[in-house]
C-alpha cells in the first residue's frame, strides 16, 4: 500500500485529506515536496531545454576563445582609460569567455538562486486566516491544493523558461544588471553574437569588440563594494515583497467549465500565466521601493552608455551605427524578457535609459568628467529619484559637508 501524501497523517480527519481516493495527486504531492522552496532539477532541464531548443548544441569552437581575447584586453585598457577604475576584482585582469546557449543558461541559474528561493519564501508565505475548505460538490476543489503543493515545482519551471528564453537573447552575462558571484571571469554567447551580426550586417569582430566594452563597463561599476551592496539590497527586498494572492487563481479556476472541452484550452493557458500561478502581487512596499531602485539601474545604465562611446568610437569606425543598432535591440524586449524584468523590479523601458543618459550629460554638462566621476566615490553620492532628473540638485548636495 502507497504512504498517504506528506499533508495527511493517520489519525486525522479523512476529510480533511484533499487528495483522498486519488492516488495519482497524492503521489504527485509526494513528488512536489521533495522538490523544496525551489524545483532545481526542473528549472535546469527546461531551462536547458529552452536555450538549446531541445537538441545538443556543438561546443564553442576553440579559436573563439583566441578572438576574444586580445579583444576583451583592449576593452579592460580603454574602459580603465575611460572610468579611472579597475575593472578586476583580483587585480589579475579580466577573461572574457565565449559559451554556449546552455552554459549561459546552466550558470545564470545558478549565480540567480539567491533571488528565487528569496521568491519562493515570499510566496509561501500566507498572510491572514487559512483559506475555507473546498466545497466538495465543486469538480474543480481540489485544484487549489494541488496548485498549492506545486509551488515549488511550477517556480522552478517559470525560473527554468525565463532563463531559458533569455539564454537565446543575450550577448553576455549583464544584459540586465544583476551582480553575480565575485569573479574576474565574465560570459558572452557567440551564437547570438553571430545572430545578430548577420541580421544587421555588422563585422563579427567589431561587434564582439562592442559587447567586450559594454560587459567590463558593467563589471567595472557593479564591482564596487558600496554599488554591489545597494543593487543587492534593492535586488533582495524587491522579490522578498512579492504578496500571495490565492483569489485570483481560485478567479481563474471559478471560469472554467470542466464538462465543456473547450474549457481544457483556458486551463492551458491558466498553466501558462506564471504571475498568476505564482500568485505574485506587486505589493506596497515594493511600490515603495521601485523609485529609489530605478534611479540607481537607471544611473548605472547612463553611465556605461557613455563610457562606452567613449571608449568605443575611436577604436570602431561604424561605431554609430553599431551603437544603434545594439541599444534598440535591448529595448525590443519579448514578453519573456519583460517577465523576468518585473519579476526582479528591473524594467529597462527606452524611458529609463533617458533618464540616465540625460542625467550623465547634465553633469558633464556642469562638472566635466571629473564631476562625473565623483558618481561611484561612495554610497552617499548615488543620486536619489529626484537628483536623476535634476543633476543640479546632486552636484549641489554632493558639495555640501559629510555630516
Amino acid at each position: 500500500m502507497s504512504p498517504e501524501p506528506p499533508e495527511f497523517r493517520p489519525g486525522d480527519d479523512p476529510s480533511d485529506d484533499p487528495f483522498r481516493g486519488m492516488p495519482l495527486f497524492g503521489d504527485l504531492a509526494r513528488l512536489f515536496q521533495q522538490q523544496g522552496p525551489v524545483g532545481w532539477d526542473a528549472a535546469r532541464q527546461l531551462a536547458l531545454a529552452v536555450a538549446t531548443d531541445g537538441g545538443q548544441e556543438p561546443n564553442v569552437d576553440p579559436m573563439e576563445r583566441m578572438r576574444i581575447e586580445p579583444l576583451a584586453r583592449v576593452a579592460e585598457l580603454h574602459v580603465g582609460t575611460a572610468t579611472g577604475l579597475p575593472a578586476s576584482t583580483s587585480g589579475g585582469g579580466i577573461s572574457i569567455v565565449p559559451v554556449t546557449r546552455g552554459q549561459w543558461a546552466t550558470a545564470t541559474l545558478d549565480a540567480w538562486r539567491p533571488l528565487f528561493e528569496r521568491l519562493a519564501g515570499a510566496l509561501g508565505e500566507q498572510p491572514g486566516p487559512p483559506p475555507p475548505a473546498a466545497d466538495p460538490g465543486d469538480p474543480l476543489g481540489f485544484m487549489g491544493p494541488l496548485l498549492q503543493m506545486m509551488g515549488p515545482m511550477m517556480l522552478g519551471m517559470t525560473a527554468g523558461s525565463m532563463v531559458g528564453h533569455l539564454a537565446r537573447r543575450s550577448f553576455g552575462q549583464y544584459d540586465l544588471p544583476i551582480p553575480r558571484p565575485p569573479s574576474d571571469q565574465l560570459m558572452v554567447v557567440p551564437a547570438n553574437l553571430d545572430e545578430f551580426g548577420t541580421e544587421w550586417s555588422i563585422p563579427a569582430d567589431d561587434l564582439r569588440l562592442w559587447i567586450c566594452l559594454q560587459e567590463v563597463a558593467v563589471h567595472t561599476v557593479l564591482r564596487l563594494p558600496h554599488v554591489r551592496e545597494r543593487l543587492d539590497d534593492l535586488l533582495r527586498r524587491y522579490v522578498s515583497g512579492f504578496e500571495p494572492d490565492a483569489s485570483a487563481l481560485e478567479e481563474r479556476l471559478g471560469e472554467l467549465d470542466i464538462s465543456d472541452p473547450g474549457s481544457l484550452g483556458g486551463l492551458q493557458s491558466l498553466f501558462g500565466d506564471p504571475q498568476l500561478l505564482l500568485g505574485a502581487i506587486q505589493s506596497p512596499a515594493q511600490r515603495e521601493l521601485l523609485p529609489g531602485f530605478e534611479a540607481l539601474v537607471a544611473a548605472i545604465a547612463g553611465y556605461v552608455d557613455h563610457v562606452v562611446d567613449r571608449a568605443g568610437q575611436p577604436l570602431l569606425q561604424n561605431y554609430g551605427m553599431l551603437a544603434e543598432a545594439v541599444r534598440r535591440r535591448r529595448v525590443e524586449a519579448d514578453p519573456s524578457d519583460r517577465f523576468v524584468e518585473r519579476l526582479f523590479g528591473l524594467e529597462l523601458t527606452q524611458a529609463a535609459y533617458d533618464r540616465g543618459t540625460n542625467f550623465v550629460a547634465g553633469v558633464l554638462e556642469r562638472a566635466g568628467e571629473d564631476g562625473l566621476a565623483r558618481l561611484w566615490e561612495s554610497d552617499r553620492t548615488l543620486p536619489t529619484p529626484a537628483e536623476l532628473d535634476a543633476p543640479g540638485l546632486w552636484l549641489a548636495r554632493i558639495e555640501l559637508p559629510q555630516d
